[in-house]
C-alpha cells in the first residue's frame, strides 16, 4: 500500500513537501511516481524517479520548481514543491511503477496511493 501525506494550504510562492510511504512492499526494485488531478482536469504525470533514485523525469508545467527524491531504506519517496502556483492546485497521488525506470505512461504503474491534496492560495 502507498500512503501519501503532507498535503495542504499553502500561498502562492509558497513550497510544500509531500512524501509517499509503501507499505508490505519495498519501494526500492521498482520506479516511483507522482501524479496529480484538479477538478475537472485530466490526471497528469508530475514527476517521477528510477529505482535508484536517478532518471528522473518532470511534466512541463513543473519543471525548475519541483524535485522528486526517494530513501530506499525508509521505502518513502517525496516531492519537494517550490514557487507553488494556484495552478498546481490538485489532489496528488503517488504511484508505484512496474518497471526499474522512470515513466510517463499511466500503464507504467501498478499500484496507487490514496492521494494528499495541495491548495495554493493567490
Amino acid at each position: 500500500q502507498l500512503q501519501a501525506s503532507g498535503g495542504g494550504l499553502v500561498q502562492a510562492g509558497g513550497s510544500l513537501r509531500v512524501s509517499c510511504r509503501a507499505s508490505g512492499r519495498a519501494l526500492s526494485n521498482n520506479a516511483m511516481g507522482w501524479f496529480r488531478q484538479a477538478p475537472g482536469k485530466e490526471r497528469e504525470l508530475v514527476a517521477s524517479i528510477g529505482w535508484s533514485g536517478g532518471g528522473a523525469l518532470y511534466g512541463d508545467s513543473v519543471k525548475g520548481r519541483f524535485t522528486i527524491s526517494r530513501d530506499n531504506a525508509k521505502n518513502t519517496v517525496y516531492l519537494q514543491m517550490d514557487s507553488l502556483k494556484p495552478e498546481d492546485t490538485a489532489l496528488y497521488y503517488c504511484a508505484g511503477g512496474r518497471r526499474p525506470y522512470s515513466g510517463k505512461s499511466f500503464s507504467d504503474y501498478i499500484s496507487w496511493g490514496q492521494g494528499t491534496l495541495v491548495t495554493v492560495s493567490s
